[in-house]
């Protein structure tokens, strides 16, 4: 089935829903040859964050783009959907889709379903590309604290009936906020990109994804500290920061066992798929080139 888009897809991608154990994901996918890649979003996006990428992958890999359950056109959420009910929903569709196991793409406040999903389903996951993404229990949970200049969005969202009460009609204004503060190549999120996210976004209960992630955020440190310790991450791992420095790399470090290679790209902002994918493209190629041989 196809899901309805507010901007010109990108040549040869085609979307789908996978229908999973009680909720519906809606993913994309491009190419047909090579070790398949799957891209987990972060906030506030969906699968359109990588739609400029997904070409330069899908010239060498079949590339499975999946919008995580209450984001883009997947199946809102409810109160009880956390990072682990993602990873089950990711594990769900690697078996659904006979995938296994995968190069794992995953970024921003998608480091908790990621980390689960190669801890607890190892047999899923080939190797790990995480760019720009955080971890609660290794610091990511420090950016709420708005009193050290963490950010309000964080405890706003995941606070039971607040994204509805602040956001409903609001999805534009705070998408056009975000990424002025989070972005540093101008014009790079264009309004086609803003209006396909708020599009998502503006459907009743369009921040449900969102407030699950954010509330992991704030519960689900010691658990990951916990999982980590007992089954640290074992494949090859690729970690690409924007010019904010190293956050990503030092935090997997701290969760992976062996080495963790390490590109900061220089005068890029958080949303390095959006802003430069082809530099993108230029680090994770190689880094998958090497991992298959």
């Amino acid at each position: 089935m196809s899901a309805t888009s507010a901007s010109a897809d990108p040549a040869g991608v085609q979307h789908h829903r996978a229908e999973l154990g009680g909720t519906t994901l809606h993913y994309v996918t491009a190419g047909t040859d090579g070790p398949p890649v799957l891209l987990v979003h972060g906030f506030p996006e969906s699968w359109w964050a990588f739609h400029r990428v997904i070409p330069l992958l899908a010239a060498e890999h079949r590339v499975i783009a999946v919008d995580l359950r209450g984001f883009g056109d997947s199946a809102v959420a409810d109160v009880a959907f956390t990072s682990d009910v993602a990873a089950d929903d990711l594990h769900a569709l690697v078996q659904h889709l006979g995938l296994g196991p995968v190069h794992l793409l995953g970024q921003d406040v998608a480091g908790g379903t990621v980390l689960r999903l190669a801890t607890r389903h190892p047999e899923d996951v080939a190797s790990l590309i995480a760019v720009e993404l955080g971890l609660a229990g290794y610091g990511l949970e420090a950016f709420a604290d708005v009193t050290h200049g963490g950010s309000w969005h964080i405890g706003a969202l995941a606070a039971p009936g607040v994204p509805e009460l602040l956001l409903a009609g609001r999805e534009r204004a705070l998408l056009d906020w975000w990424f002025g503060v989070t972005t540093a190549v101008a014009g790079a999120v264009t309004d086609s990109d803003l209006a396909e996210l708020a599009r998502g976004f503006a459907r009743s209960d369009g921040w449900s994804g969102a407030a699950g992630l954010y509330r992991s955020v704030l519960s689900e440190g010691e658990e990951n500290r916990a999982l980590a310790a007992a089954h640290p991450i074992t494949v090859p791992v690729l970690a690409v920061g924007g010019s904010g420095g190293g956050f990503t790399a030092a935090t997997l470090r701290q969760v992976v066992r062996g080495e963790v290679r390490s590109v900061v790209l220089d005068d890029v902002g958080h949303h390095v798929a959006l802003e430069a994918p082809r530099a993108l493209a230029d680090v994770v190629l190689p880094f998958l080139r090497d991992v298959d041989a």
